[in-house]
C-alpha cells in the first residue's frame, strides 16, 4: 500500500472507517483508478481490503486534527465518513466541511432523526434504515401491483 498521493492538482478521496462499507467503497474506488486514503482506528480493520487495493491506509482517529492533517485533507475532493458511530461521522464531516472546505462530504447516519444536523452543514447523508425502508416499500409496491394484475 502506497504513500500519500504526490502534491498534485487532482484531489483524492478520504474514507473514514474500514468496516464492510468503508472497505467495499475503498476497493471499488481503487479498482476504478481513484486515489484513496482510508483511515481507521484499528490496523486490523484493513484486512477487509482486497489484495488489489492500491490506495493508502492510515491507522488513527480521524476526529483528531493531526490525523486529518497527516492525510492532507486540504487536498481531498471528497471525504466519506462511514464508521459505526454517528457522533464520529458528524464530527469528521463537520471538520472536513468547515475547517478544510472539502467540496464533497458524505456521512453514514444510523439515527435518521439527526439528519437535519447534517443537512444544516451541507453534508450529504446515507442512512441504512431509510434506504432499507425505501427499498422494502418499493418491493411491497411491486408485489401489490403484481397481485392486482
Amino acid at each position: 500500500m502506497g504513500q500519500l498521493p504526490n502534491k498534485r492538482d487532482e484531489g483524492y478521496t478520504i474514507i473514514v472507517g474500514c468496516g464492510r462499507l468503508g472497505a467495499n467503497l475503498a476497493n471499488t474506488l481503487s479498482d476504478d483508478g481513484g486515489d484513496i486514503i482510508i483511515i481507521d482506528k484499528s490496523a486490523e480493520a484493513f484486512r477487509k481490503l482486497s489484495p488489489s487495493y492500491g490506495g493508502i491506509v492510515m491507522t488513527g482517529d480521524a476526529t483528531e486534527m493531526s490525523v486529518l492533517i497527516d492525510a492532507e485533507i486540504e487536498k481531498a475532493t471528497a471525504v466519506i465518513s462511514v464508521t459505526n458511530n454517528d457522533n464520529t461521522n458528524i464530527m469528521v464531516a463537520q471538520m472536513a466541511k468547515e475547517m478544510f472546505q472539502v467540496e464533497t462530504v458524505i456521512a453514514r447516519l444510523y439515527d435518521e432523526e439527526c439528519e437535519y444536523v447534517y443537512r444544516e452543514f451541507g453534508i450529504d447523508t446515507i442512512c441504512p434504515a431509510v434506504l432499507s425502508k425505501k427499498e422494502i416499500d418499493k418491493l411491497l409496491g411491486v408485489a401489490e401491483m403484481e397481485e392486482a394484475v
